[in-house]
């Protein structure tokens, strides 16, 4: 749901994803909900289309980049279901 705070999973497949290595293991939250889209990491590999509801995660900088990153600044990335595990509280 919208505010959850999610980790993205940290998992490096050897063929296509759509998971920047920048955002694998970061913490964020759900801005927006978009609904079922294909699945590009198993069309890509001809697996077929396995809908999955898309997320965009909204991620502080610093989360990303660490104390270098501008104050207040933020990075919102669409990411399928199967990426995400909810946040540790």
């Amino acid at each position: 749901a919208v505010g959850d705070a999610v980790v993205v999973r940290n998992v490096h497949p050897t063929g296509h994803t759509r998971v920047p290595r920048y955002v694998r293991g970061k913490r964020g939250a759900i801005h927006l909900v978009h609904g079922p889209e294909i699945f590009a990491d198993t069309n890509a590999h001809g697996l077929g289309e396995h809908p999955q509801v898309v997320y965009n995660v909204r991620f502080d900088a610093r989360e990303l980049w660490g104390a270098s990153a501008e104050p207040r600044q933020t990075l919102s990335i669409d990411l399928w279901e199967s990426y995400l595990d909810a946040a540790p509280d």
